[in-house]
């Protein structure tokens, strides 16, 4: 399919603020944070600042934007529904752990604090529950892919923590655990691959499944649908060649494993020169998410293109 760039910004952005929330509300409970509410502030702040750019953004990829408020009447049915719900309650209370740190009401905090990490969780599994309900996309429809938004999410927002607390001079829990992350990411990532990379399964959609028309052999279009390209074949019968889809692969890997030693050295050497590279480290993530969600995209493929070329 066509990767839209608000889409892919929206999907690494929020993912990226959910997952620094989600950290935030859980590790300050703990004490494996700074107890200073500058810290935890400046953390939230960054978090909104993502969420709320990432959230707008995906307003450009709709045809009538100022009517997106009327897709949150059908949370029943649809979990693009559920997701705009979450994400607007998911507001409120991290709206109030912002107000009980700038009160200095640390018990309030902390509660408001673990209600936004529930609904920064819930708000990236229903964005992974967009795709993964899709039917029509194989690439999408895959246990995998809920599960990794939730991954990903967490990857790329323990990578935003670590980097806010080596900056604050205590990076060692949060960079542990982005380490930890980014191998766990890393090799979900490339099981995925394997995944969509094996032969297709007998009871794949083909042109003839799709016709009925299976009993008289093998199928094949008279004429195309249209003489000229149109909307669909341009938004989801994009084609990703296999050279470039392995120059990304190899660019999101690269991102992923950066991280790993960049992490260490920031905790091993500490200091200010630490505090650089576990920026860089998050900067690496980031740009290793936006490969991968620009990828995850670009390879999916619609079966409505068996109408127009016989592939899926």
């Amino acid at each position: 399919m066509n990767p839209a760039p608000s889409i892919v910004f929206f999907t690494t952005a929020s993912g990226a603020g959910y997952g620094l929330l989600f950290w935030l509300g859980v590790l300050r409970p703990l004490r494996l944070l700074p107890a200073s509410p500058s810290f935890a502030l400046l953390a939230l702040a960054i978090a909104l600042l993502l969420i709320t750019a990432g959230l707008a953004s995906s307003l450009l990829h709709l045809g009538r934007p100022e009517r997106a408020w009327r897709a949150l009447s059908q949370w029943r049915s649809s979990w693009l529904s559920r997701e705009g719900v979450a994400a607007i309650a998911t507001y409120v209370p991290a709206g109030i752990m912002g107000l009980a740190l700038l009160a200095d009401r640390p018990g309030l905090a902390t509660v408001a604090g673990m209600a936004a990490a529930i609904g920064a969780a819930v708000t990236v599994w229903c964005t992974g529950m967009i795709y993964a309900s899709l039917k029509t996309v194989r690439q999408w429809h895959h246990p995998s892919v809920a599960p990794g938004y939730l991954l990903f999410a967490g990857f790329t927002g323990a990578m935003l923590l670590a980097a806010i607390g080596a900056l604050a001079g205590r990076p060692v829990v949060p960079a542990m655990l982005s380490i930890l992350l980014a191998i766990g990411a890393l090799a979900a990532k490339r099981s995925y691959w394997k995944a969509m990379d094996a032969p297709k399964p007998a009871a794949a959609p083909t042109l003839e499944s799709a016709t009925g028309l299976g009993f008289i052999g093998r199928t094949r279009p008279l004429d195309p649908p249209h003489t000229e390209q149109n909307w669909l074949l341009r938004e989801m019968g994009f084609r990703l060649a296999r050279k470039h889809r392995e120059k990304l692969r190899n660019l999101v890997i690269l991102g992923f494993v950066a991280t790993i030693p960049l992490a260490l050295l920031a905790m091993i050497i500490g200091g200010p020169f630490g505090a650089l590279l576990m920026v860089l480290a998050a900067l690496a993530a980031l740009a290793a998410m936006l490969a991968e969600r620009w990828l995850m995209f670009a390879e999916a493929t619609h079966t409505v293109t068996l109408y127009y070329n016989g592939e899926s």
